[in-house]
């Protein structure tokens, strides 16, 4: 799985040379301060280099500043707040964190500007790599207001830095993209927290539907501890629902497991649409595949012929998990109503084995009749250890 990229560090650092430049206080006076002549000549021949895009030339001429002894603090504010610019615009980092340094702590910049200087600092020392003085500068920009990027670049400096835990702290609280929860999975799989790494591949799950997801949750839930093997068409259909059934084996096993669980009309179903998409029909298992499709066929002849027989029997046995997988096959022909009564029925009754994975079933056969207000009522109520409630679930997420 995929890092979340570098949070935005703001402008290039030629764009926001600019903008300081454009806001650059001119070397003349301010509140009765004043900039001398030898100060201020070289200063604004600096600052109109800089505004032409000659940065180095720029830095060049401040040393002509530099050499003039006795500065006043308003005199080396000036100068600096002009390196600030020019060491931006040249890419020179170092200077430029020095630069924007001095200016920031020295109580002269105009408070509407600091956001923008305090950013601007965070992201050249993470640029420098510098993670602790980085963490600093974003925890100060944050106090002027909780900005998204700069949250994002802590959390990626956090990340980056390998504080694993103050990470994963600030994605918990704060986590809201793809790829924050993308992070936020891959710490909790580095620090072997497995229930909270599903809980957050349920959320990407949920808000970002991709594939890689859901193959990722399903398969999880047939490695979990106590998963029951009777579920595995249960996975199938999710899985069907989720494209995730694409090869020839794939949809022949589904389609196996459909008519051992006594659904024939749902093994045709899926075989069909392995045919139409062309990995069924064709190559050395063509056969087969036709040996398979002919049988589902059959047994679904054979079952119309004896289906009231079946259905008496089944209620004078008072066989509630037959009579639940005889409902569902009926659904699956198309028989909605008639299905869906054998399914509840059944389930009213005592002694289903798996009473959990009957109501699972019910879920499924609501939407395959268009009731899917029913399915989500009946999905919320199924419970158990054995991989039923995982489903339940996820079909909920899959419907949301």
């Amino acid at each position: 799985m995929s890092l979340l990229r570098p949070a935005h560090l703001g402008p290039c650092m030629t764009a926001f040379a600019f903008t300081l430049l454009s806001n650059c206080l001119t070397p003349l006076a301010c509140a009765g301060e004043t900039v001398r002549l030898e100060v201020g000549k070289p200063l604004q021949e600096a600052q109109r280099l800089a505004a032409a895009g000659k940065y180095k030339e720029a830095l060049s001429k401040l040393r002509d500043a530099d050499k003039v002894g006795n500065k006043t603090a308003f005199e080396t504010y000036q100068v600096e707040y002009v390196r600030a610019a020019a060491a931006a615009g040249s890419g020179d980092n170092a200077s430029a964190i020095k630069a924007f340094e001095y200016v920031v702590n020295s109580g002269r910049l105009p408070a509407a500007q600091e956001p923008k200087f305090t950013q601007a600092l965070a992201g050249m020392y993470y640029r420098a790599k510098d993670w602790p003085k980085a963490i600093v500068w974003i925890n100060r920009s944050l106090k002027d207001g909780d900005n998204g990027p700069m949250r994002e670049l802590l959390t990626q400096t956090y990340y980056v830095s390998g504080n694993y835990a103050a990470a994963a702290k600030e994605l918990q609280a704060h986590a809201a993209s793809e790829g924050q929860l993308q992070m936020l999975a891959n710490i909790e799989l580095k620090q072997g927290d497995k229930n909270a790494y599903v809980q957050t591949l349920e959320k990407l799950a949920a808000n970002y539907p991709k594939s890689i997801y859901w193959a990722n949750l399903l398969s999880r839930v047939t490695g979990k501890a106590g998963f029951s093997d009777r579920l595995n068409l249960d996975v199938f259909r999710l899985k069907l629902v989720c494209k995730l059934v694409t090869k020839g084996g794939e949809f022949m096993e589904m389609g196996q497991l459909a008519l051992l669980a006594g659904d024939p009309a749902e093994a045709l179903k899926v075989l069909d649409q392995g045919y139409q998409l062309g990995v069924l029909g064709s190559g050395a298992d063509a056969a087969r595949h036709l040996r398979l499709k002919n049988l589902a066929l059959k047994t679904l002849a054979d079952n119309a012929k004896s289906e009231a027989a079946s259905e008496a029997e089944l209620l004078k046995n008072k066989d509630g998990d037959g009579l639940a997988a005889r409902g569902f096959a009926l659904v699956s022909g198309g028989q909605g109503e008639k299905g869906l009564m054998l399914m509840n029925q059944a389930i009213k009754m005592n002694g289903l084995k798996h009473p959990d994975e009957a109501k699972l079933h019910l879920s499924i056969a609501y939407l395959l009749a268009g009731k899917k207000t029913n399915a989500l009522a009946t999905l919320k109520t199924v419970r158990g250890t054995d991989g039923a409630a995982d489903l339940a679930r996820y079909w909920l997420l899959q419907l949301a």
